[in-house]
């Protein structure tokens, strides 16, 4: 981590954000994927989208996580981060009832391909939380 980035205060409230949504480790996996072609992208996506939006008190994080399944299933090329909400949703109070109607309600608004995508992300969140 740069030194940048420790000064940030804004990089610190979404570091803070990310892990309690994602869990340890996030910003790690997020510096390895993107490191060669564009280690910025790391910062302004922490600073910017957990720092600056996700740590707002006024949306409970299972409320915003809601939103954001909505968000990316109506988008449609968004799969690994669609699941990886998914996920932090479950993790924040949603259940699989409640993530499956947001993704049926996208068909009327999206589209039946990305409510049908959405749902097939689910599913395969679903089978590997089933896991363990």
């Amino acid at each position: 981590m740069s030194d940048k980035r420790d000064a940030s205060e804004r990089f610190r409230r979404g570091r803070e954000a990310l892990q309690a949504i994602m869990g340890e480790g996030q910003i790690d996996r997020l510096d390895a994927a993107y490191a060669e072609v564009a280690p910025d992208i790391v910062e302004f996506l922490v600073s910017f989208a957990f720092g600056d939006l996700y740590a707002r008190p006024a949306l409970k994080p299972r409320d915003r996580q809601l939103a954001t399944i909505a968000a990316l299933t109506a988008l449609g090329t968004a799969q690994p981060q669609l699941r990886s909400h998914i996920k932090a949703g479950l993790a924040a109070g949603l259940t699989r009832e409640e993530i499956v109607e947001v993704l049926m309600q996208m068909a009327v608004y999206a589209g039946f391909p990305a409510a049908l995508n959405g749902l097939a992300a689910a599913k395969e969140v679903f089978a590997e939380a089933a896991k363990g």
